[in-house]
């Protein structure tokens, strides 16, 4: 019995990945070809994408400057003890830019808008909203979820920019004012190991990291079911899996990316 449980979860966790990959497929190819064509719901796009900015800029920003201020207490403490203070800039700002923004982006589309999103749409399907636009011949993927599609994708790289800025001023002044690194050796040190190259791979990863949370958002408020508690199951599972499967993916891209593009001094 505990082995047909596990089998018959295992098949319907495979039928749910699926279900979600096809409905980004879907989403995405709806939405490119709207575009291409002039169709794209322009307005709903507008609306939510002014939406997924205004819940995340503010805990973007109150997020990344403690952050920001903890590496560089860490790096900068670290680098005091071994008398390496001349690469406290460089190993701070690495920090914040490779893993820091990304994963702080990661987290507040999963919470705040992957959460919008799934209550948003939970409640739509449990009011037969969905059912209703299938019903007069409206595709809701191509009206309802693919603006939601893009507007996070959109928002996703401006806001993991944003927490790249934050982090890397907050750093630096705590760095410079607090514990007595000089401000040239400072960004002498981030100069020469930080590259193009870091801030593409942090974005290329806010875009990765958007996809999967609203694929998984668009996904659980569409198959919400069993009234308003099935809409905040939907969005417990939202935040989880989007946050979860977004830490997957970062360690295999930052495998990749020490494989493939090793540090080097510029």
């Amino acid at each position: 019995m505990i082995t047909t449980g596990i089998g018959d979860r295992a098949v319907d966790g495979a039928v749910t990945f699926g279900s979600t990959i096809g409905l980004a497929g879907q989403a995405l190819r709806w939405a490119i070809g709207d575009i291409v064509a002039a169709r794209f719901p322009f307005r709903e796009f507008v609306t939510q994408t002014w939406f997924v900015i205004t819940v995340t800029t503010l805990p973007a920003i109150l997020v990344a400057v403690p952050f920001g201020v903890i590496v560089s207490v860490q790096v900068g403490s670290l680098t005091q003890q071994v008398g390496a203070t001349s690469i406290a800039g460089a190993a701070g700002g690495l920090g914040i830019i490779q893993q820091g923004a990304p994963i702080v982006t990661a987290l507040l589309l999963g919470g705040a808008a992957g959460s919008a999103i799934a209550s948003d749409l939970g409640a739509r399907t449990i009011r037969e909203e969905i059912a209703a636009m299938e019903t007069i011949g409206l595709n809701p993927i191509r009206r309802v979820v693919a603006p939601r599609f893009v507007s996070v994708l959109f928002v996703a790289p401006l806001l993991c920019m944003l927490i790249v800025f934050t982090g890397l001023l907050a750093g630096y002044l705590i760095s410079v004012n607090v514990q007595g690194i000089t401000a040239g050796s400072y960004v002498a040190s981030f100069a020469s190991f930080a590259s193009v190259t870091d801030i593409v791979v942090a974005l290329v990863k806010s875009l990765i990291f958007g996809l999967v949370v609203v694929s998984i958002a668009c996904h659980r408020g569409l198959s919400t079911k069993g009234g308003p508690k099935g809409v905040a199951t939907s969005v417990n599972a939202t935040v989880v899996l989007g946050v979860v499967a977004c830490f997957v993916i970062n360690v295999f891209i930052t495998q990749l990316t020490t494989m493939f593009i090793p540090q080097t001094i510029g």
